[in-house]
């Protein structure tokens, strides 16, 4: 690979990492071909861009790039594989059931909405993380539940209220 070259993918791999909140990076080495079409079907399922990278160019992206990503260059050693996502936890969801038939991927390390996860013993931990659609179905839920609860007293003491004002209305006249 020329410097040029290398210099590209840099600057590919900087705005990748601009680009994506969430970003998974894996180590997928051990799997045969087979395996790792199922892998990469499985990631394209579940709208996740998985990318083999080069450790000394992701480096250097990072460094290059605006983010803070803490001790996550740390984890670049051997094979690496590069998840990018919309969504925190799918790539989580994707390696944990991938691995009920296989030993890997495992996972290095993940940057999720400006926060560092270091090790395959934070997966679990991110397989738990709520997407952010999640988050606003779990508020709006929580919002309407005291309106409902208000609907529902209002519906069922309206009848007893209507008939007290009739049964008053009728002793007037």
């Amino acid at each position: 690979m020329t410097r040029e070259e290398k210099s590209q993918v840099i600057k590919d791999l900087t705005v990748q990492l601009a680009e994506n909140s969430n970003i998974y990076i894996a180590d997928i080495s051990g799997l045969n071909a087979g395996t790792t079409s199922d892998l990469r079907r499985a990631c394209y399922k579940a709208n996740i861009k998985l990318a083999v990278v080069k450790n000394t160019l992701l480096e250097k992206a990072m460094e290059a790039s605006d983010r803070d990503f803490g001790d996550l260059p740390s984890v670049l050693k051997g094979n690496t594989s590069v998840m990018y996502s919309e969504t925190g936890n799918a790539p989580a969801k994707v390696i944990k059931t991938f691995r009920k038939k296989s030993d890997k991927p495992l996972l290095k390390g993940a940057f999720i909405e400006e926060a560092v996860y270091l090790g395959d013993n934070q997966l679990d931990m991110l397989v738990d993380i709520k997407s952010r659609e999640e988050l606003i179905g779990d508020i709006v839920g929580l919002l309407q539940s005291p309106a409902k609860n208000v609907i529902s007293a209002l519906k069922s003491s309206g009848g007893t209220l209507s008939g007290i004002l009739k049964t008053l209305s009728q002793k007037e006249g």
